[in-house]
Protein backbone atom coordinates (compact mmCIF):
# COMPACT_ATOMS: atom_id res chain seq x y z
CA UNK A 1 0.00 0.00 0.00
CA UNK A 2 1.36 3.58 -0.59
CA UNK A 3 1.87 5.90 2.21
CA UNK A 4 -1.10 6.88 3.64
CA UNK A 5 -1.93 10.22 5.00
CA UNK A 6 -4.88 9.62 7.43
CA UNK A 7 -7.42 12.54 7.08
CA UNK A 8 -10.05 13.51 9.92
CA UNK A 9 -12.58 13.98 7.64
CA UNK A 10 -11.55 10.52 5.48
CA UNK A 11 -11.93 8.59 9.14
CA UNK A 12 -15.53 10.67 9.53
CA UNK A 13 -16.06 9.72 5.94
CA UNK A 14 -15.52 5.87 7.00
CA UNK A 15 -16.95 5.75 10.28
CA UNK A 16 -20.16 7.32 8.88
CA UNK A 17 -20.34 4.51 6.76
CA UNK A 18 -20.11 1.74 8.82
CA UNK A 19 -22.10 3.33 11.25
CA UNK A 20 -24.92 3.18 8.41
CA UNK A 21 -24.15 -0.10 7.35
CA UNK A 22 -23.08 -2.25 10.27
CA UNK A 23 -23.93 -0.70 13.53
CA UNK A 24 -27.47 0.54 13.08
CA UNK A 25 -28.12 -3.50 12.74
CA UNK A 26 -26.98 -3.68 16.04
CA UNK A 27 -23.05 -4.55 15.47
CA UNK A 28 -21.68 -3.66 18.35
CA UNK A 29 -18.44 -2.67 17.38
CA UNK A 30 -16.38 -2.35 14.17
CA UNK A 31 -12.49 -1.52 13.45
CA UNK A 32 -10.73 -0.62 9.91
CA UNK A 33 -7.15 -1.79 10.69
CA UNK A 34 -3.88 -2.02 8.47
CA UNK A 35 -1.82 -5.24 8.04
CA UNK A 36 0.45 -3.90 10.93
CA UNK A 37 -1.96 -3.79 13.64
CA UNK A 38 -2.48 0.02 13.25
CA UNK A 39 -6.54 1.18 14.15
CA UNK A 40 -7.56 3.64 11.17
CA UNK A 41 -11.21 3.59 11.99
CA UNK A 42 -12.94 2.57 15.08
CA UNK A 43 -17.42 3.22 16.39
CA UNK A 44 -19.76 1.27 17.63
CA UNK A 45 -21.67 1.14 20.94
CA UNK A 46 -19.20 -0.62 23.11
CA UNK A 47 -16.08 1.04 22.27
CA UNK A 48 -15.30 2.25 25.82
CA UNK A 49 -14.87 -1.82 27.37
CA UNK A 50 -12.48 -2.93 24.58
CA UNK A 51 -8.65 -3.15 24.20
CA UNK A 52 -8.53 -2.10 20.47
CA UNK A 53 -5.25 -1.84 20.28
CA UNK A 54 -4.23 -5.65 21.19
CA UNK A 55 -7.31 -6.63 19.47
CA UNK A 56 -6.49 -4.47 16.18
CA UNK A 57 -2.16 -6.14 17.00
CA UNK A 58 -3.79 -9.51 17.45
CA UNK A 59 -5.99 -9.62 14.56
CA UNK A 60 -3.07 -8.41 11.84
CA UNK A 61 -0.75 -11.15 13.60
CA UNK A 62 -3.85 -14.03 12.99
CA UNK A 63 -4.22 -12.91 9.56
CA UNK A 64 -0.87 -13.51 8.52
CA UNK A 65 -0.71 -16.80 10.59
CA UNK A 66 -3.81 -17.97 8.24
CA UNK A 67 -2.22 -16.48 5.20
CA UNK A 68 0.40 -19.16 6.01
CA UNK A 69 -2.36 -21.98 6.67
CA UNK A 70 -3.99 -20.68 3.58
CA UNK A 71 -0.59 -21.68 1.12
CA UNK A 72 -0.14 -24.67 2.97
CA UNK A 73 -3.67 -26.18 1.39
CA UNK A 74 -3.24 -24.20 -2.05
CA UNK A 75 -5.25 -21.31 -1.41
CA UNK A 76 -3.50 -17.57 -2.42
CA UNK A 77 -5.34 -16.14 1.08
CA UNK A 78 -8.27 -16.61 3.05
CA UNK A 79 -10.27 -13.14 3.03
CA UNK A 80 -12.67 -13.60 6.11
CA UNK A 81 -12.38 -15.20 9.43
CA UNK A 82 -15.26 -15.94 11.59
CA UNK A 83 -15.46 -17.10 15.40
CA UNK A 84 -18.55 -17.60 17.48
CA UNK A 85 -18.15 -17.48 20.83
CA UNK A 86 -20.88 -17.84 23.94
CA UNK A 87 -22.13 -13.81 23.93
CA UNK A 88 -20.28 -12.29 21.10
CA UNK A 89 -19.01 -12.99 17.36
CA UNK A 90 -16.31 -11.68 15.60
CA UNK A 91 -15.81 -11.27 11.70
CA UNK A 92 -12.51 -10.94 10.02
CA UNK A 93 -12.27 -9.32 6.50
CA UNK A 94 -9.94 -8.26 4.31
CA UNK A 95 -10.47 -5.50 2.18
CA UNK A 96 -7.80 -5.26 -0.70
CA UNK A 97 -4.67 -6.35 0.43
CA UNK A 98 -4.05 -4.43 3.63
CA UNK A 99 -7.14 -3.33 5.47
CA UNK A 100 -9.03 -5.37 7.43
CA UNK A 101 -12.50 -4.98 8.63
CA UNK A 102 -13.53 -6.40 12.52
CA UNK A 103 -17.05 -6.61 13.74
CA UNK A 104 -18.10 -7.51 17.34
CA UNK A 105 -22.03 -8.44 16.86
CA UNK A 106 -23.95 -10.68 19.27
CA UNK A 107 -26.28 -13.44 19.05
CA UNK A 108 -29.15 -10.87 17.54
CA UNK A 109 -27.25 -10.28 14.56
CA UNK A 110 -27.22 -13.18 11.54
CA UNK A 111 -23.58 -14.11 10.02
CA UNK A 112 -25.38 -13.74 6.49
CA UNK A 113 -26.23 -9.61 7.53
CA UNK A 114 -23.15 -8.99 8.57
CA UNK A 115 -21.24 -10.63 5.65
CA UNK A 116 -23.75 -8.93 3.68
CA UNK A 117 -22.89 -5.51 5.05
CA UNK A 118 -19.15 -6.20 4.71
CA UNK A 119 -19.26 -6.74 1.44
CA UNK A 120 -21.20 -3.58 0.59
CA UNK A 121 -18.87 -1.11 2.66
CA UNK A 122 -15.56 -3.28 0.71
CA UNK A 123 -15.21 -1.27 -1.92
CA UNK A 124 -15.83 1.52 -0.84
CA UNK A 125 -13.59 1.55 2.26
CA UNK A 126 -10.75 0.35 -0.32
CA UNK A 127 -11.41 3.71 -2.30
CA UNK A 128 -11.02 5.98 0.51
CA UNK A 129 -7.99 4.19 1.45
CA UNK A 130 -6.08 3.08 -1.31
CA UNK A 131 -7.55 5.36 -4.12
Amino acid sequence: MRDLVLRAETVQKVKAMIEDKLIKDNVQTALVIDGAGNILAHCGKDTDGLDAISLAALTAANFGATSQIAKLIGENDFSLLYHKGEKANIHFARIGTELILISIFGDDVSLGLVRVRVEELAAAIKTIFEG
